[in-house]
């Protein structure tokens, strides 16, 4: 029975509906900063059993609803106030509309009868929210919040998933309506499956099946449909060499034997036949394009999109559906027709080769002892002491760039990253969503965020958001003064007599040597800035063995070490 529907006479607030509507369709939390006119919301969500988490910026809280989206397949909820709240928020529908994921965000907005008059925070907030969502809409009554807020939850995760903007009206959050007047409506069902035609299942096999040099790519499209399994049995099966996308890391664990992500550059230039799993053909993969791909590279497309079909690049088969459940017809389709790619062929000598020589690149980067420590030192001692099975949020330039290469993820959708978008500032919303969810579902998995200092900076004060709801999260800032790199105290000093600092300091420099543990500890959770490789374990050591507190561990690296050097940019530019 639709709540309120034996209670013919009795009232409700909008803000009792929103959440009730909320509750009816799965939405288990929320994030936000409260205000004129959505404070009655956040309490009345509380009431009915949704976990509110308030934040310091509306970005960050952005972020952390979206990630729960990610995490779960439900959309998380970000609570905004009207006009410069909704406009703080709109870097995190962006950035899930990007990235593939689902949002619902409740944005407070202007009481009607003051439209037009220059009411306070007034902004046309559903025209805004159009460029960046799949839906933005604004309830005629608060008898219609519930069907409004179903809609709303639908959009956001069938199809591809994205983010949707719901504007209420100042003057409904406390309106009183009859219930039986409500059109109360039940819980929207998970997302339809969809299968891709047999004939294009048999045609991409048939390609695969006489590939000379085959490529499977994971994309976080194929983590997001929880694909794993059947994945990993497509790999096994047919012995095929995969490459992840970065939040892909884990689909199928980075130790498996036909992981070719440390020849990555090699794999993707002389693949003959490229299976993409959820992965589409953009800035991270080049967009397929020579001198990064083949000339005649035939590409097998999966997306649940059928508007990706055919960007950039015209495929040779073309599969619309859902990853996992197109992936289980692939399998049945070598079931039926067996192909096993051989294990001793000339292409994978020449991967496995690649890979061994990248791996001993990097592993003599990790073990040298001068100080301060350069990036991949510090990440050898951070893979080293970290929880195999954390889930790991990494953000930064060269911080997030090494750290994929240098941090192994052993299971699905535990990499959150910059994404799609390149968004710097998602690092904290990103690991408190993370910590919010593990609470609930996996109690004992620790959440790690290693940051750059630089990209720290965006989000820095949700450090008391992690101390006040008491998450333990181990945050780790790879601090090299600066973004992309800094300078040392003593060219910090020489470039100041240089004259005014706004004219003298390099812009891509920081303060050197800043004590950001001190924010932690400032809080109640544990600090500590470390120098040396001795230093660092024993940071680490103490923080993973305190599973209670949350820790914020400051590492001093050079403030010149850089990435090894790659054989082709990370950023593919045009050429005219």
């Amino acid at each position: 029975m639709a709540p309120g529907s034996d209670a013919e006479g009795e009232a409700v607030s909008g803000a009792q509906l929103i959440a009730e509507s909320l509750k009816a369709q799965d939405i288990k939390y929320m994030f936000g900063i409260v205000g004129i006119p959505v404070t009655e919301i956040a309490i009345a969500a509380q009431a009915i059993g949704i976990k509110y988490v308030g934040m310091r910026n509306e970005q960050a809280a952005c972020y952390a609803a979206s990630a729960v989206g990610y995490l779960t397949g439900r959309p998380g909820v970000c609570l905004v106030v009207s006009g410069p709240g909704f406009l703080h928020a709109l870097g995190g529908m962006a950035n899930a509309t990007v990235n593939c994921w689902p949002l619902i965000v409740i944005g407070g907005s202007s009481d009607r009868n003051q439209e037009t008059m220059g009411a306070f925070q007034e902004f046309p907030q559903v025209e805004a929210g159009r460029l960046y969502n799949k839906l933005s809409v604004r309830p005629s009554s608060p008898e219609v919040i519930p069907a409004v807020i179903e809609k709303a939850v639908r959009t956001s995760i069938y199809g591809r998933p994205g983010s949707c903007y719901i504007d209420i009206p100042g003057d409904f959050v406390n309106l009183q309506v009859n219930k039986s007047s409500v059109k109360y409506v039940e819980c929207c069902p998970p997302p339809p499956i969809s299968m891709a035609e047999r004939s294009a299942v048999s045609e991409a096999a048939f390609i695969i099946a006489r590939s000379k040099q085959p490529l499977l790519i994971i994309g976080k499209g194929a983590a997001y449909s929880h694909a794993e399994n059947n994945i990993r049995k497509l790999v096994d099966l047919c012995g095929l060499p995969f490459l992840p996308t970065p939040m892909a890391k884990g689909v199928v664990p980075d130790n498996h034997l036909n992981c070719v992500a440390a020849a990555r550059s090699m794999a993707l230039q002389h693949a003959d036949v490229i299976i993409l799993l959820g992965a589409r053909l953009n800035w991270i993969l080049h967009f397929g394009l020579p001198p990064r791909f083949r000339q005649d590279v035939k590409f097998i497309q999966i997306d649940i999109c059928a508007e990706e079909l055919g960007n950039n690049v015209r495929p040779a088969a073309t599969l619309l559906g859902d990853i996992n459940a197109v992936t289980k017809q692939l399998l049945e389709e070598f079931n039926e027709r067996p192909f096993k790619y051989p294990s001793d062929s000339e292409w994978w000598k020449r991967l496995r080769e690649k890979i061994k020589n990248n791996e001993e690149r990097s592993k003599e980067l990790a073990l040298q002892k001068s100080l301060p420590m350069n990036y991949y030192t510090a990440f050898h001692h951070i893979r080293e002491l970290i929880p195999k099975d954390c889930i790991l949020v990494n953000e930064g330039a060269n911080t997030m760039d090494i750290g994929r290469t240098m941090l192994p993820n052993y299971y699905p959708r535990q990499r959150l990253d910059a994404g799609t978008f390149g968004t710097m500032g998602v690092g904290l919303g990103f690991a408190i969503a993370a910590a919010m969810v593990a609470k609930d579902q996996t109690p004992e998995k620790r959440v790690v965020c290693i940051e750059g200092d630089s990209a720290f900076g965006f989000s820095g004060m949700e450090v008391e958001t992690i101390c006040r709801y008491n998450l333990p999260i181990l945050i780790i800032i790879v601090n090299n003064n600066g973004i992309y790199s800094g300078l040392d105290a003593d060219a910090w000093k020489e470039v100041l007599k240089s004259g005014d600092a706004a004219t003298c300091v390099p812009p891509v420099s920081l303060l050197p040597n800043s004590h950001y543990e001190k924010m932690m500890s400032s809080f109640g959770g544990k600090g500590y800035f470390v120098k040396t490789p001795e230093e660092l374990q024993n940071a680490l050591k103490a923080s993973v063995t305190d599973k209670q507190t949350p820790s914020l561990i400051n590492v001093m690296i050079d403030p010149h070490s850089e990435r090894k050097k790659q054989e082709f940019p990370w950023l593919t530019r045009s050429s005219l």
